[in-house]
């Protein structure tokens, strides 16, 4: 409910913003793509201008690529993760032997270095995919890309829990005697081969903490670990690389083959300035999608997994305190200077994170049935748990999620906001000001067949039935013609409803 709550919020306090901050509707500005290549150039039926044209069924043909590679990234990456995932289930429940606790990190080490090198090469065939696929206007494109990238960052982020949750609690005691294969990443440090030997099928038990410490470690230690990262590690690089610099060039002096400083020509008022602007310009850019895209994880594990450890709320409250200001000492002080650029909203990640709110829907309630048992779960066998009664939580939660957040999006669009407020009062002095010119140029107009306004009197009654019995004429026309242009129809008018209206004693007494 809380994550229902969040996103439909969201989505209310993004258009409040936008138009507090002038930035309504600024995603219909396309901005057009260079690297845009069309077809053939045709006439718009509406504007009647030359424009661009790629054929929407040829990139539709061109999108279904994007299946292939999701399928790809999935069995790429998700056999390396599954891969670790047996080793260290391997070597943490299975082995025996020397130096156990110098190999469990053996799995982390494979995913430190290869992980990254995977993710890297699936990125580079996303950004070409993209290239391909051939949007013609740069939000298309971005729109196209996070998702993409999204794909890859839920199966590196969320997969591992996934596999303890759903493969090693229930499944565990028919999987392990099969992960033998796994010895051989250990088999020069074992004694004997009963340090290897494998359980038989049904006779494993297993960790019924592992679960649990894999969230807490995602949610807590990988976050600081992961703010270290950001933070320290490029100042760290920025002041080695300064001084790996300073250090070549005080070699590259005393060899007589250095060139002159730059700022040794620099005026004295401009000094100050122009280090400034040197200095800036060797730091990193600043990519503001790196911060949505890490704060949407962070989402997901509170979405999907936050049941198996409920403080997952908290830790995030408590690590995003200490990240704001990070990530603004980040910008300030470690990053280029961003160039601004306006946006009403978080585009696609918004569509992220309503869709890993209705993914946690699903597997919430399949770890609430699965450890049902007084939190016990599963003992590494599948026989007491009912598919049947599986897909009924599924079921009735997904629907839930359904009927709650229709109600809470129905709430919250009746809330008020100062930005309502002020597009309400706009679009009123808007309407008011058209309306008041409106009356401007009414009163310009003269009355037709004559340039002044008559007032009714027993001539101009008599002169109007005169001409009348010269020609044929309707009961509305005779009607009208009693009246003087608009002004007089309308006092007619208002003195035939004060007759007809009942007076303040006749209102009380009904």
């Amino acid at each position: 409910m809380w994550c229902i709550f969040f996103t439909e919020y969201w989505k209310h306090q993004e258009t409040d913003l936008a138009i507090r901050w002038g930035v309504q509707n600024v995603s219909r500005i396309e901005h057009k793509r260079r690297e845009f290549r069309a077809q053939k150039e045709i006439t718009d039926p509406v504007t009647g201008e030359k424009v661009a044209f790629f054929s929407a069924t040829d990139r539709f043909y061109r999108q279904l690529l994007q299946l292939p590679f999701a399928i790809a990234v999935a069995l790429v990456l998700g056999s390396l993760i599954a891969t670790c995932f047996g080793i260290e289930i391997f070597i943490t429940e299975v082995y025996n032997g020397p130096l156990k606790w110098i190999l469990v990190f053996l799995p982390t080490g494979i995913l430190t270095t290869v992980l990254p090198i995977l993710v890297n090469i699936m990125h580079t065939f996303a950004t070409q995919l993209n290239e391909f696929e051939n949007y013609e206007t740069q939000s298309s494109y971005d729109f196209a890309l996070t998702q993409k990238i999204f794909v890859i960052n839920f199966i590196t982020s969320y997969l591992p829990v996934f596999l303890t949750a759903f493969v090693y609690v229930p499944f565990a005691s028919v999987i392990v005697p099969y992960l033998d294969v796994f010895s051989l990443t250990v088999r020069p440090f074992a004694e004997h081969e009963g340090q290897l030997k494998t359980p038989e099928a049904g006779r494993f038990e297993i960790n019924p903490d592992r679960l649990r410490k894999q969230v807490i470690y995602f949610t807590v230690t990988a976050q600081i670990v992961g703010a270290v990262t950001e933070l320290i590690v490029p100042y760290v690089k920025r002041k080695a690389f300064a001084k790996v610099k300073e250090i070549q060039s005080e070699i590259a002096l005393k060899k007589g083959g250095a060139a002159p400083d730059p700022s040794e020509y620099d005026a004295p008022e401009e000094a100050a300035f122009l280090q400034r602007v040197r200095n800036e310009v060797e730091l990193d850019v600043y990519d503001v999608t790196v911060d949505l895209r890490e704060m949407v994880l962070q989402f997901g594990y509170l979405s999907l997994f936050s049941v198996v450890w409920p403080l997952t709320g908290v830790s995030f409250l408590v690590n995003n305190w200490f990240e704001l200001r990070a990530d603004a000492m980040k910008i300030c002080s470690e990053m280029r200077r961003p160039t601004p650029f306006r946006a009403e909203s978080i585009g696609p990640w918004l569509g992220s994170l309503m869709f890993l709110t209705w993914m946690g829907s699903i597997t919430e309630a399949a770890m609430c049935y699965m450890f049902s048992n007084d939190g016990i779960g599963p003992d590494g066998s599948p026989k007491g748990i009912a598919a049947w009664a599986l897909l009924l939580s599924i079921f009735l939660s997904e629907h839930v999620f359904l009927s709650v957040r229709w109600a809470i999006r129905l709430v919250i669009s009746k809330l008020d906001s100062p930005g309502r407020q002020k597009e309400r009062k706009e679009r009123y002095n808007i309407r008011q000001k058209y309306f008041e010119e409106s009356l401007i140029a009414l009163d310009k107009i003269p009355p037709t067949g004559d340039t002044r306004e008559e007032k009714i009197s027993r001539k101009s009654l008599e002169d109007d039935q005169r001409d009348l019995s010269l020609k044929t004429a309707t009961v509305e026309d005779k009607f009208w013609l009693r009246q003087r242009g608009w002004k007089e129809t309308a006092r007619v008018g208002a003195t035939m409803i004060e007759r007809v209206a009942p007076d303040d004693d006749e209102k009380k007494t009904q």
